[in-house]
């Protein structure tokens, strides 16, 4: 049985709340995508606006059927998963789950709409960054995460290794 404190856990914790968070707020945006309009503006630097990818980061591999897209995503979240039950680092799991469950946000997306449901729009003057979404932004943590934890994890068993 898996306690509420163990990695395990953690990381299922975080990949259900980074599919919940994420298709809630692709919810409130596809129920109000009349009112976006072409956008909204929020400040400077952002806007809200209302599209659909049908490929994955920044529209590669467009026109792919979604199936298969999701298919792809599954596979990965699959193994994502394994990895994450066999791993005993907090750090790791919680990174694991973000990815897992931003990854089947998405998934979720292509298989109601056939592509996945964007509305984050950054840009500075004239140049807009891909539109894109929480899913995204959970995938991109869990990554930098899982980076950042294999950088401190090298540091101190370098730092451990001058010492003995």
């Amino acid at each position: 049985m898996t306690s509420m404190n163990s990695p395990r856990a953690l990381g299922l914790t975080s990949a259900i709340t980074a599919i919940i968070a994420d298709q809630a707020t692709k919810a409130v945006v596809v129920a109000n995508a009349d009112a976006l309009g072409s956008e909204i503006a929020v400040f400077p630097g952002f806007n809200l606006v209302f599209g659909r990818n049908d490929g994955v980061t920044f529209g590669m591999l467009g026109g792919t059927p979604w199936w298969g897209l999701s298919l792809l995503a599954s596979s990965i979240c699959l193994w994502l998963a394994i990895m994450l039950y066999r791993s005993d680092s907090r750090i790791e799991a919680l990174a694991y789950g973000a990815i897992i469950g931003g990854a089947l946000g998405n998934v979720i997306d292509r298989v109601r709409f056939g592509g996945v449901t964007d509305f984050l729009d950054f840009y500075a003057g004239q140049m807009h960054w891909p539109a894109f979404n929480l899913a995204d932004v959970f995938v991109v943590c869990g990554v930098a995460l899982l980076l950042l934890a294999s950088v401190f994890e090298r540091h101190g068993n370098s730092s451990r290794v001058g010492q003995e």
